[in-house]
């Protein structure tokens, strides 16, 4: 039967560190199949592995730094250091690889998605999988991946630090690194389900992508300056919105791209405005696509990660053995102070039923029968059933 255990330590030494929540994890566990951990940029990461592979000899770990914290049944593990963990057994093959970038991220998508089917011993597509990458280049990793395997059901998030520097890093049981890819591929007859949203209100301000540079500049709107749309459309001054000005002011205010058939609208965080008046997104967009202004407070970001997990228990359709929990960090820099609320928010959905929930910057999902999707301020929860 399926079974979880989380644990987590705050020790700044990384290999007690890892050694210790391990240890907690595997409790009660006779035959862990796979590890999520998620921990502190402050730790070395290799030595945090090394403690983990001490008490959990042999188990597949994957995972990234996480931002500012994770939360667990025990609440917001937080501090200069922490790490949290959540080893599942079931009657089940998971098949983990991870390796850093090479030629480009398509190539190494692929190359990823062969040693992840050879390391779980299969041929065959996996029933769902799970990856974790730095923030830049999601969707092209995603791309090599599925030309592998096809579009398989998917969940994941981000690598993230807590000052937006570049110091993440995502690793495996075999290792760490900044820039890469690394995937759980998980075969198993039991059900699967996530829940992936921005929990954002639409508003009736839209317009047409009339210009991008490379993949994630958006340049145009409407044939207008994109940070003037911005602008317009917010009611705020131009001039407040440049450099990383902008990245606060759109928490509560993003941008949000729909899928073909209207289930899913994928949010667009701006992160940086620029001296031309375009602007940096956290996701790739095209031309002549409809981008939306989005709009939340931080009640209703709050209130979202409770009535998420609620909708993602009704979606699942079956009983829930564990949850894995994605949050987006520009969400959890929103909330603030106020982050005990999310905890309980959780905690009070998600009743007896294991937990860890990290925050990324960038999250990974699908909707329905839509094609797997990268975002960003949003919430990928995933349940999986006993």
């Amino acid at each position: 039967m399926f079974k979880a255990n989380v644990g987590s330590c705050t020790s700044t030494n990384a290999f007690e560190a890892g050694k210790t929540a391990g240890m907690k994890a595997a409790e009660g566990l006779s035959n862990p199949k796979v590890a999520f951990m998620y921990s502190s940029v402050a730790y070395d990461q290799d030595e945090l592995i090394k403690g983990v592979k001490e008490a959990m000899n042999g188990v597949p770990v994957i995972g990234n730094t996480s931002f500012t914290g994770v939360i667990t049944p025990e609440g917001f593990i937080t501090g200069d250091a922490f790490v949290g963990i959540m080893a599942m057994e079931d009657d089940m093959t998971v098949g983990v690889a991870g390796m850093p970038k090479g030629i480009d991220a398509i190539t190494t998508g692929e190359e990823v998605a062969k040693k992840a089917l050879e390391n779980a011993g299969r041929t065959d597509s996996p029933n769902y999988f799970y990856m974790v990458a730095p923030p830049g280049e999601e969707e092209f990793y995603l791309k090599g991946i599925t030309k592998v395997v096809g579009r398989v059901p998917f969940f994941g998030g981000s690598a993230a630090d807590n000052t937006i520097s570049g110091e993440w890093k995502l690793f495996t049981d075999k290792g760490s690194f900044a820039d890469g890819v690394a995937v759980a591929f998980f075969y198993t007859d039991k059900k699967f389900a996530n829940k992936f949203t921005g929990a954002y209100n639409e508003t009736n301000k839209s317009g047409v992508i009339t210009k991008v540079v490379g993949n994630r500049v958006l340049a145009e709107i409407d044939g207008v300056p994109a940070l003037e749309k911005y602008a317009e459309w917010s009611g705020k001054n131009t001039k407040d919105l440049l450099g990383m000005n902008l990245l606060g002011a759109t928490i509560c205010a993003p941008l949000g791209v729909k899928d073909r058939l209207g289930d899913l609208v994928a949010i667009r965080h701006p992160m940086n405005g620029n001296e031309d008046n375009t602007m940096n997104l956290g996701n790739n967009i095209a031309v002549n696509t409809a981008i939306i202004y989005m709009e939340g407070s931080v009640d209703e970001l709050i209130s979202s990660t409770g009535k998420t997990l609620n909708e993602l228990k009704e979606k699942l359709g079956a009983n829930p053995g564990a949850y894995h929990l994605v949050h987006c960090g520009g969400r959890r820099a929103g909330i603030d102070s106020r982050i005990d609320e999310v905890v309980k928010e959780i905690k009070d959905a998600a009743g007896d039923v294991p937990f860890i929930a990290e925050f990324t910057f960038g999250e990974y999902g699908y909707e329905q029968d839509g094609i797997n999707t990268c975002g960003g301020l949003m919430l990928s929860f995933t349940g999986f059933s006993k």
